[in-house]
């Protein structure tokens, strides 16, 4: 039956019943684990611990991996690192918009932790952003209540 006529029989009141309509609230009903890898990263950061992972050439990596990424091999070998650290590469954004993690000006930036081989990005909030430089060291600042979410790192600041 073509578009047309049917919208013309619905007009006119002839297939009201044609058409089968439900209500239905489109939901998922199952829970999702994090699993032993990011799980572990995340209950870290509850307790302000930051873990990482020592892939097969020995180069720990935060956040940590599932799997090594030389072998596909799952990865195990679970290290605490410090949660101060240096900054390898850097972005100022001077108008943060809605989405963005802070609503005063910040930098994105890839820090390499102390005890760790790859970097992680995360922000660093200062009122001095000519000290947002490549090499500077930085520190995690903890909000009070961590939950075991990344943003349990308010962000980073520079340290003195």
């Amino acid at each position: 039956m073509s578009i047309l006529l049917v919208q013309f029989l619905r007009v006119e009141g002839l297939v009201e019943d044609l058409f089968l309509q439900k209500e239905y609230e489109l939901g998922f009903t199952y829970t999702r684990s994090t699993g032993p890898v990011v799980g572990k990263f995340l209950t870290g950061l509850k307790n302000k611990k930051i873990f990482g992972n020592r892939g097969s050439d020995g180069r720990v990596i935060v956040p940590p991996m599932e799997y090594d990424p030389e072998t596909f091999q799952p990865l195990n070998d679970f290290v605490q690192v410090s949660d101060a650290g240096m900054i390898e590469s850097w972005c100022w954004v001077a108008e943060p918009r809605p989405a963005h993690p802070s609503a005063v000006p910040f930098a994105w930036v890839m820090i390499k932790l102390d005890g760790a081989d790859i970097s992680m990005i995360h922000h660093v909030v200062t009122d001095e952003p000519s000290r947002v430089v490549t090499g500077a060291r930085v520190k995690a600042s903890w909000i009070d209540q961590p939950v075991g979410l990344i943003s349990d790192i308010r962000y980073f600041v520079l340290e003195k």
